[in-house]
């Protein structure tokens, strides 16, 4: 596997495979699990790396699964890189009507993972079959609960995934991008992201005693607005952030003043100083807020994922690899993604590269965002995402700097 002629023998390798991992990936998607219950996509992976004679470790960080292929052209220090799909699907009802919908009401792959499974089987598959022309070992990462915070990143490594890896890829399948075209970017490329609740108790009354209440429906208005101040006057305006409010729940009745009220939603960031001035600022604003009115109001904030940060010298690896498979044309850099990822953790461990391939293709009715009931992918994408994973290992296996 070298030069061009590694190139050519990985895409043409792979695009064999391409029915196969059409056929995985409509199977997983009728059979969707939700994050910390894919039992059965767990035994599915598990049983198709078995049958190629990989060594398979079950149970990883709960229902992970990790398989092992040690090439037989290794010179030197043994290298190992890792190459990681997330398999969990969403709490969403299917909205297609194609033949490979959800059979699991109100679940549903709206994310990709399936695809991301189906390819890294692929890979698998082809190297298991090819060994010996490897040039070095590749550890297969396939990992529950991307979906929910606490993810299953975390405990898999703290189960040993990542015991004697070098590098770390991952790939997503990204429908907001068209299909054909592949993204990257040094540094940061996936927000952190973490959740809030606020939860304010005023004084409950009849509507039309206003002055004998405090009005937590009232409050919690200011505080919506209040709190949309931090982004626009309190961060440096070169430097991203969001803080977004997804529910707001108050009240039962039209003619009573709700006592209680709680705020729901989400902080999105790239820079630990701006998570900090974020958090110090809804801290003062919620406290601050509560005195003004005479409510007592408590902010719950919860950390989730850190943000995505690839390796400098693995990014430019990816535009080597991308644009010798694909062409320049078809290589960008990508903008950053506000979204959250759990690879975060791998990456914290050791350096890789987490890479987009655009999966969107409104010609063909493919256009849906993620977590919709309507989302599916161009299926061309799996075949793409193969391709750069397992390049993106033997590039780096066989010491290739160009």
């Amino acid at each position: 596997m070298r030069g061009c002629r590694k190139v050519n023998s990985i895409t043409e390798r792979l695009q064999s495979l391409f029915p196969d991992m059409v056929e995985w990936r409509r199977h997983l998607h009728r059979h969707p699990e939700l994050s910390y219950g894919e039992q059965m996509t767990s035994a599915f992976v598990a049983g198709k790396l078995a049958e190629w004679g990989i060594e398979v470790r079950t149970g990883v960080g709960g229902y992970g699964v990790t398989g092992t292929v040690r090439g037989g052209r290794s010179r030197g220090p043994r290298l190992t890189a890792a190459l990681r799909a997330d398999m969990d699907a969403l709490p969403i009802q299917d909205g297609k009507s194609c033949d490979y919908a959800s059979t699991v009401p109100g679940v549903m792959h709206a994310c990709g993972h399936d695809a991301h499974t189906a390819a890294l089987l692929a890979v698998a598959k082809m190297f298991a079959e090819n060994k010996d022309e490897l040039p070095g070992d590749v550890r297969f990462l396939f990992q529950p609960a991307e979906e929910i915070s606490p993810g299953g990143a975390e405990p898999m490594i703290a189960d040993g995934a990542l015991d004697g890896v070098d590098r770390v890829y991952g790939v997503h399948l990204w429908t907001p991008f068209p299909a054909g075209i592949v993204y990257s970017a040094p540094g940061p490329v996936m927000a952190a992201a973490d959740e809030f609740v606020i939860h304010i108790r005023g004084k409950g009354g009849h509507g039309g005693l206003p002055h004998q209440t405090v009005d937590s429906i009232l409050v919690g208005s200011h505080l919506v607005v209040n709190l949309q101040t931090i982004v626009s006057r309190s961060v440096d305006p070169t430097e991203p952030g969001v803080v977004s409010i997804g529910k707001f729940q108050a009240g039962n009745g039209f003619n009573v003043i709700a006592e209680t009220c709680s705020i729901n939603g989400t902080v999105r960031s790239f820079d630990d100083k701006v998570r900090e001035t974020i958090v110090s600022r809804m801290e003062r604003i919620c406290a601050h807020t509560g005195e003004m009115f005479g409510a007592d109001i408590q902010l719950d904030y919860k950390p989730g994922y850190p943000p995505v940060v690839n390796d400098k010298a693995e990014t430019e690896r990816f535009f080597r690899v991308a644009e010798s498979l694909f062409g320049a044309e078809h290589v960008q850099a990508s903008p950053l993604i506000m979204a959250g990822e759990d690879f975060s953790y791998y990456l914290q461990c050791v350096p890789g590269c987490f890479m987009f391939v655009g999966a969107g293709n409104p010609a063909a009715g493919i256009a849906a965002p993620h977590h919709h009931p309507m989302f599916d992918i161009d299926e061309s994408a799996m075949l793409q995402s193969a391709q750069l994973l397992a390049s993106m290992a033997v590039s780096y296996l066989s010491g290739s700097s160009r």
